[in-house]
């Protein structure tokens, strides 16, 4: 919006909105007040109406417990050892803790007799000594008053402990509440006679509190500030809580009160009262946010008619601002034609300003801004040309415009690219970097008259020239002198090997398409000259060679040892096989395209193989042995390489590591089929029958790994067997010979004297002997 305008605006909605806005926040914030207080008053009153609910039960309770307590009964029970016999008291006791049942929320109730170690309850009967809970109760005698009662979780063993709320929970143990009599309830001395226990499930109180969600929420606190009833998964902010209102309590010594404090995020209204009863506290906290709800709906109201008074007075003074600002807008409007680069203002006049400021700018700042564009426009031109998308009238009218060179006879295309990085000071990252350079050297080594602009299209570097020279002999020789002085520049200043493939010379502009493919083509003669090289499309042999039958035989016949030698491990044979693999490729004079197809047809069966083994082809050989950076290598030379060192030597290496796993597992099997069979005809032929595998590689493997054959193993295992018996049981030594399976008892005690140095009798004797 222009800035006189807004000006006058703001300072209408100023004068409008004060006093509404003052206005509205005072009856916010006095119906806000008054609706907090009308809150903090009901939610006392909620929690006064549940404390006396709950303490009522509690005392109804005491008063039942207290007239079992003081019934005869229990009084002559005290002084006798009860035990199994004693059904008759047993049963009267047990007759008056049911009668406590008739209060619903008692969940278990214990008479327990501390002198004569006897305790009953609603469910058994036994001694107190072997009571789970014995050291906890025992603990409740100690206690100076006669009536109190216990907070807590409590499980098979008595402990309270906050760790073991969850687990009690879930192994069937509810939380309780524990109400303890000394009896007699008039002590003669400190130590009581015995203890009357009742138990009330925390959830018969919870039943008890408030469930009137628009007050709050009401908790109860035992006197160390702990929310006994909840379900022990307060959250921190709860906690904090919990800790503010025990504090408030001890520094103030009201028995009631209310504050503010944030909770989860939230600003919440805590009213709480400590009971004398008993110590709790009851706690309320409501949001402050579900209080002020209702002084919200005012705060809309007066938002709404802040609006419509807004509204109108925008309106009028929209109108009347308009009015006076029309001449303005209108020498605005006549010069907003003129663009202003750099410049951001919200003043008009000073747009207005800027605006005449730039239609006195001088042709050539104009000149200038044109000519740093002209450079890209003649290289697109130029890729357009190689792509094929512009026709022979469209190169004449765009080249005489682009000052582009006139009067050639013939036409011919040059292709730069770089051998390889691997063994320069650059990295492959820099590869872009580096024929951007060589693009600018080719621009500066031939002038305008005799090249087009250089462009760079792919991975090569591509310059259309033009030649003077009708014949297309000295054209070629010409081309062929651009060449090596572009080559010798390169490698004088970069060090970088470098090859330049020579199209044939042309008369149409649109053959730029064929001619740039025909470097490409000569450029694919590195795979058999090697690197550096400037090659014309007419020196190389073009056409395709029929390969014969017995060419494919043969590499294929290479291909198998190969692939056979990795499988083995071995890097040397593997390497001979690679050498004659590439010498029949060398020496058949199979075409230079044909080498892609030929050794990807083993690329496929080295990846296959290691798949065969269970493995990932990108995880054993790394980012560099993929179709994709195979195909990208030009010369033998690296294509060898890459072989060698990014493809056979991580293949060897994980098949060598997957064969020794391999052998440990297996003479693994083999011992335990052993251990298992050794009385039974086991040869090397029935483990290659059970484990699927030839008798002579098992018999290979196991003595790589055990450094014994296996016919030694099993004997030695059998002889140790043999030895054992002997000397553990009373066997006869045909018996012994029997169950190791030997037929003949004269080979079983030939082959334990050859490994003992003793027959089986005087081994027997000699180890009865000591």
């Amino acid at each position: 919006m222009p800035k006189y305008l807004l000006r006058l605006l703001g300072y209408s909605f100023i004068l409008a909105a004060v006093p509404v806005i003052s206005i509205g926040l005072i009856s916010y914030f006095i119906a806000s007040g008054d609706i907090e207080d009308k809150v903090k008053d009901g939610n006392m009153q909620v929690l006064t109406q549940t404390q006396m609910g709950v303490e009522q039960v509690l005392k109804t309770l005491e008063l039942t417990s207290l007239q079992f307590v003081n019934s005869p009964t229990v009084a002559s029970s005290l002084n006798e050892d009860l035990d199994y016999n004693d059904f008759a008291k047993l049963r009267d006791l047990s007759k008056g803790l049911y009668n406590l049942q008739t209060f619903t929320s008692v969940r278990e109730a214990y008479l327990i007799n501390l002198n004569k170690d006897w305790m009953v309850s609603f469910s058994m009967f036994s001694k107190f000594s072997t009571f789970a809970d014995h050291d906890i109760i025992s603990s409740y005698a100690k206690q100076p008053n006669s009536l109190f009662w216990v907070t807590g979780q409590w499980g098979a063993n008595g402990d309270s402990s906050d760790a073991e709320d969850s687990a009690g929970e879930a192994a069937g143990h509810p939380e309780v509440i524990r109400l303890v009599y000394k009896i007699p309830v008039i002590p003669m001395t400190t130590q009581p006679k015995g203890l009357l226990i009742v138990e009330i499930e925390n959830r018969q109180i919870s039943n008890l509190l408030s469930k009137n969600k628009k007050l709050g929420e009401v908790y109860v606190l035992d006197r160390e500030g702990s929310d006994f009833l909840g379900d022990n998964h307060e959250t921190g902010g709860n906690k904090a809580i919990y800790g503010l209102v025990t504090d408030k309590l001890r520094a103030s010594g009201e028995d009631s009160g209310f504050f503010n404090a944030y909770a989860d995020g939230k600003e919440l209204g805590i009213s709480y009262r400590s009971s004398p009863y008993n110590g709790w506290i009851y706690v309320s906290a409501a949001s402050i946010e579900e209080i002020t709800k209702q002084s919200k709906k005012i705060a809309w109201v007066t938002f709404i008619a802040c609006s419509a008074i807004f509204i109108l007075v925008a309106l009028f003074a929209l109108y009347a601002s308009r009015r006076m600002y029309s001449p303005i807008k209108r020498l605005f409007e006549v010069t907003k034609d003129i663009e202003v680069e750099g410049k951001s203002h919200n003043d008009e006049f000073v747009w207005i300003e800027e605006r005449f400021r730039t239609l006195f700018s001088t042709e050539k700042q104009l000149q200038q801004q044109v000519v740093g564009q002209f450079t890209q426009l003649k290289e697109f031109f130029m890729l357009k040309l190689f792509t094929g998308q512009l026709s022979d009238s469209d190169f004449a009218y765009r080249s005489e415009q682009f000052g582009f060179p006139a009067g050639w006879a013939k036409l011919g295309v040059i292709t730069v690219q770089i051998d390889t990085l691997q063994e320069s000071r650059f990295q492959e990252n820099d590869k872009e970097l580096l024929l951007f350079a060589i693009n600018n050297m080719v621009g500066e080594l031939v002038s305008q008259q005799e090249r087009f602009s250089p462009v760079l299209l792919e991975q090569s570097q591509v310059t259309l020239l033009a030649c003077r020279f009708e014949d297309e002999t000295e054209c070629k020789a010409y081309f062929f002198r651009m060449a090596e002085t572009i080559k010798r520049t390169i490698h004088s200043y970069l060090q970088l090997p470098i090859s330049i493939g020579i199209s044939r010379p042309f008369d149409r502009p649109v053959d730029a398409v064929r001619a740039y493919r025909e470097c490409l083509e000569a450029l694919k003669s590195r795979m058999s000259l090697g690197n550096e090289i400037i090659v014309h499309y007419e020196d190389i042999d073009a056409g395709r060679r029929e390969l014969e039958i017995t060419v494919y035989t043969q590499l294929k016949l290479l291909e198998d040892q190969l692939i056979q030698a990795l499988k083995l491990g071995d890097m040397d044979h593997v390497h001979q096989s690679f050498d004659k693999y590439i010498a029949v490729i060398v020496d058949k004079g199979i075409h230079v395209n044909e080498y892609p197809v030929l050794m990807m047809q083993l690329i496929a069966k080295a990846f296959q193989l290691i798949q065969e083994q269970g493995g990932m082809v990108k995880k054993v050989l790394g980012p560099r042995a993929t179709m994709d950076y195979f195909l990208k290598l030009n010369t033998l030379e690296n294509i060898v390489r890459w072989f060698k060192a990014e493809l056979f030597e991580p293949i060897t290496r994980y098949l060598n590591e997957q064969a020794e796993s391999q052998y440990v597992n297996i003479a693994d099997r083999m011992v335990k089929l052993v251990h298992e069979r050794f009385d039974q005809d086991i040869s090397l032929e029935g483990c290659a029958s059970i484990l699927n595998f030839h008798p002579v590689y098992l018999s290979r493997v196991f003595k790589k790994e055990m450094g014994i054959n296996f016919s030694e193993y099993l004997t030695d295992y059998r002889m140790s067997m043999a030895k054992t018996w002997l000397e553990t049981t009373s066997l006869k030594i045909s018996e012994i010979a029997e169950k190791l399976n030997y037929t003949n008892t004269t080979a079983f005690i030939r082959t334990f004297r050859k490994l003992v140095g003793m027959t089986p009798g005087q081994y027997r004797d000699e180890f009865l002997k000591q």
